[in-house]
C-alpha cells in the first residue's frame, strides 16, 4: 500500500478520511499553520464526468483579518483543515488513528474492515500516492489561505458512492453579498476652514472655540463694527452697490428675504429697491446706511457654522488677509485619511455605515472628498492623501454620536456588491490540484463533487455557479 509523502497510508481511490487534522501528526509544509490533511472522505469516488485526473484537493480556509490600504481592512480568515480517515473496505486500511493498530489483508498489505454487503467481492487497483500541495488564493482583497491534496492518476473511477459523509454540511443559499473594507477615521465636526480679514482696523470683539452662529449674526467686529455671517457658496469678493449684477447679488438678496426684508425682487440685480432693503438692515445692525455693501462686511458660508478656534486677539490690528478664527460645521462627522488608489470608496453621496466606540452602528454618508498634500518631514517624504468627510446622517445618528465629542470610530464602506446570487461558506470550497474550485454536494448517504466558478468573497461566503449546483443543496463542510 502507497502511503503520502506526510507518511499516512494511503486511503481507498476515491474515499477521503475527515476534515480535521490528523491526531498526532504534524503540521509541515511551506508554512507551519497549515496542517496535514488526507483526502475526504465521504465522497463520491468519481470527480465531475467520471475523470478522476482532477480531483478536489482539500478545503479553503476562511479569511483573516488584514490591513488594507490607508488604514483599511477587510474581512478574511484563514483555516487549516484536515480529514482523518475511517477504516477502509476489504483490503485496506483508513490509516492508523490514536491508539488504533493495522492487521494485515491480502497482498501483505495490512488488514481492514471487511466490505459491505453485496460488494465484498470487488477487486480494486492499488491507488496512486497522494501528493500534498498548498495553493494562495487571493480573494475579497485578503489572502485566503488554501490546503490541498492532490489525487493519483491511476486510481479508479469508482460508482460514484461514498463509504462515508462529511462531518458538518451547509446549505447552499441565495443572498446578496456585500465586499465591505473598514477604514479608521476620526469623529469631530469634520475639516475647518479658515476666516481672514478684508478689513483694516482694530478688533474689539470675537467669539468664543465652541459657539454656534447662524444668518445675520456676528462672526466678530472690527472697530466696533460687525463683520456679518451669511449663507452661500460664493465668498465676497466686491462691494456690492446699486448697478452691480451678478450671481452674488442673487445670493446676498436671498438672505436679506430670509432675515425678513422686502420690497426688492431676488434676482442677479442690485436695484434702487435692493439699496432700500440694505439700508433698513444696516440700521438694525447699527451700521451707517449707505445702502451699498462694502467688502469685508459679510462672510459667507455654506450653512451655520461652529468656531473651532480664534486666531486674533481682541484689541489686536488686523489687515486685510490677517486670519482672525477658524470653523467647522456644527454637526458631527468623520474624517477618513485613505491612499490615493483607494478613492474610489469614497465617492460623494455614498452611503456608509459609521462605528461609534460604544459598537453602536450609525448611518453615513460621504460629504466632501479632498486630495490633501503632506509635506515631507525629517526623513519622511512627501506623500499625496485621500481625505473625506462623512457627515452622519439624521437627527438619530447625531444624538447618537453626542456624548463622543472627539473620539476614533470605523467607518465602513460597500466595495463591491452582488445581488440575488448563490452562495457558500468560504471553508465549503475545495480547491482542485488542475485548477478551480468544487463543491462536495451531499444527497442523502452518498456525494459528489461539482465543479463551480467562484465570484465575489464576502462577510465570509464566496458567490459560486455552476452545473448543478442549486439553491438549497447541502454541501459538505469541515469540522
Amino acid at each position: 500500500m502507497a502511503e503520502s509523502p506526510g507518511g499516512h497510508g494511503g486511503a481507498e481511490p476515491g474515499r477521503s478520511g475527515a476534515y480535521g487534522t490528523e491526531p498526532g501528526g504534524s503540521a509541515d509544509g511551506p508554512a507551519a499553520t497549515t496542517a496535514r490533511l488526507r483526502l475526504p472522505y465521504g465522497v463520491a469516488e468519481s470527480a465531475p464526468g467520471g475523470d478522476r485526473r482532477d480531483g478536489p484537493a482539500g478545503r479553503t480556509g476562511g479569511a483573516d483579518r488584514a490591513d488594507g490600504p490607508g488604514g483599511s481592512r477587510n474581512t478574511a480568515h484563514t483555516e487549516d483543515v484536515g480529514r482523518d480517515e475511517p477504516g477502509s473496505p476489504a483490503g485496506r486500511t483508513g490509516g492508523t488513528g490514536p491508539g488504533g493498530t493495522a492487521g494485515s489483508g491480502p497482498d501483505g498489505e495490512p488488514g481492514g474492515v471487511p466490505a459491505p454487503s453485496g460488494r465484498a467481492g470487488r477487486r480494486r487497483r492499488k491507488h496512486g500516492r497522494r501528493i500534498a500541495a498548498v495553493l494562495t488564493v487571493l480573494a475579497a482583497g485578503g489572502a485566503l489561505a488554501v490546503a490541498g491534496l492532490g489525487i493519483g492518476d491511476d486510481a479508479d473511477a469508482g460508482d460514484g458512492e461514498s463509504a462515508g459523509l462529511p462531518p458538518n454540511t451547509a446549505k447552499v443559499t441565495r443572498q446578496t453579498l456585500r465586499d465591505i473594507q473598514t477604514a479608521d477615521g476620526a469623529l469631530g465636526y469634520g475639516t475647518s476652514a479658515t476666516v481672514t480679514s478684508r478689513v483694516s482696523g482694530t478688533v474689539t470683539a470675537v467669539p468664543e472655540s465652541g459657539k454656534r452662529i447662524t444668518r445675520g449674526q456676528p462672526l466678530y467686529t472690527v472697530d466696533d463694527q460687525p463683520v456679518t455671517l451669511l449663507y452661500g457658496s460664493l465668498p465676497a469678493y466686491r462691494a456690492l452697490k446699486e448697478g452691480v449684477e451678478g450671481e452674488d447679488v442673487r445670493q446676498f438678496e436671498r438672505n436679506l428675504r430670509e432675515l425678513g426684508y422686502t420690497g426688492f425682487t431676488v434676482d442677479d440685480e442690485f436695484t434702487d429697491a435692493t439699496a432700500d432693503a440694505v439700508r433698513e438692515w444696516q440700521e438694525d445692525l447699527g451700521l451707517t446706511e449707505t445702502g451699498a455693501v462694502d467688502l469685508g462686511r459679510v462672510v459667507f458660508t455654506p450653512a451655520a457654522i461652529r468656531v473651532d478656534g480664534v486666531n486674533a486677539a481682541k484689541g489686536g490690528a488686523v489687515q486685510p488677509g490677517a486670519q482672525v478664527l477658524t470653523y467647522t460645521g456644527t454637526a458631527q462627522a468623520v474624517t477618513v485619511e485613505l491612499e490615493p488608489e483607494h478613492l474610489r470608496l469614497v465617492k460623494k453621496g455614498r452611503e456608509v455605515t459609521v462605528v461609534l466606540p460604544n459598537d453602536r452602528r450609525v448611518p453615513g454618508r460621504v460629504a466632501s472628498v479632498a486630495t490633501v498634500l503632506e509635506p515631507a518631514t525629517g526623513q519622511e517624504e512627501a506623500s499625496t492623501k485621500i481625505e473625506a468627510v462623512i457627515a452622519l446622517s439624521g437627527a438619530k445618528a447625531q444624538r447618537a454620536a453626542e456624548g463622543f465629542s472627539s473620539a476614533s470610530v470605523d467607518v465602513e464602506f460597500v466595495a463591491g456588491t452582488r445581488k440575488n446570487v448563490l452562495s457558500v461558506p468560504v471553508a465549503a470550497l475545495l480547491a482542485f490540484t488542475g485548477g478551480g474550485f468544487g463543491l462536495e454536494v451531499v444527497s442523502g448517504t452518498t456525494s459528489t463533487y461539482l465543479p463551480v466558478t467562484t465570484g465575489l468573497f464576502a462577510e465570509g461566503r464566496v458567490e459560486i455557479s455552476g452545473d448543478g449546483v442549486t439553491e438549497g443543496a447541502i454541501v459538505g463542510m469541515p469540522k
